[in-house]
């Protein structure tokens, strides 16, 4: 009864926190406060992959095509980049890959743009209603350390970053292929070799 109690509090939380007009403001501070206190990385690190993933949208927006007839989302952890979202044309993917390989700092890019046309509001609703039902179910699961893991949902499909072990990147993708309205799960781990504490 307590774990469903500290589970309905956790995704209520965040619920609020992502609705209204502070929906992108609200979500980068909380996360960023958590990120402080359990992210693997340190506070430079997540800087800069922040500063990383503002350089590609920047260039990605300049482009007519990508800006006005794509939907392209950037995420950037450890200076891995995942792009997601959709585009109409597959040269169109292509150059955004092209223009997040130009951006100093970038390691390794997952294009995971599909090719057909923008998702409607809707989805991107639903999209962040699973985000959020994830992060509350990860938040309430005891020895894993969520605030570790970024969770990405892209019409139905949930794409997990994050320096983890092999057990708990276990643990979370199981959490997420349990929320309903998922579709696949697509793990981008960098794995640790030790258990983490």
């Amino acid at each position: 009864m307590k774990k469903q109690s500290k589970k309905a509090l956790i995704i209520i939380g965040l619920t609020l926190a992502l609705q209204g007009c502070i929906f992108v403001a609200g979500a980068a501070a909380g996360a960023a406060a958590i990120a402080i206190v359990y992210d693997h990385r340190t506070i430079q690190k997540v800087l800069e992959d922040t500063e990383v993933a503002n350089k590609i949208s920047d260039k990605i927006r300049k482009i007519p095509a990508l800006r006005n007839e794509s939907h392209i989302e950037v995420t950037v952890f450890n200076h891995i980049v995942l792009l997601t979202g959709q585009t109409p044309n597959l040269a169109w993917k292509q150059q955004a890959e092209e223009i997040t390989k130009t951006v100093s700092g970038v390691t390794r890019v997952y294009n995971q743009i599909t090719i057909e046309g923008p998702t409607s509001s809707l989805t991107h609703t639903s999209d962040a209603w699973i985000t959020t039902k994830i992060k509350g179910e990860m938040l309430a699961t005891e020895n894993l350390k969520s605030s570790s893991i970024k969770v990405v949902t892209e019409n139905g499909v949930v794409y997990l970053m994050g320096i983890v072990n092999t057990q708990q990147a276990n643990v979370a993708v199981d959490i997420a292929r349990q929320v309903s309205g998922v579709q696949k799960v697509v793990k981008i781990f960098q794995y640790t070799k030790k258990p983490q504490k």
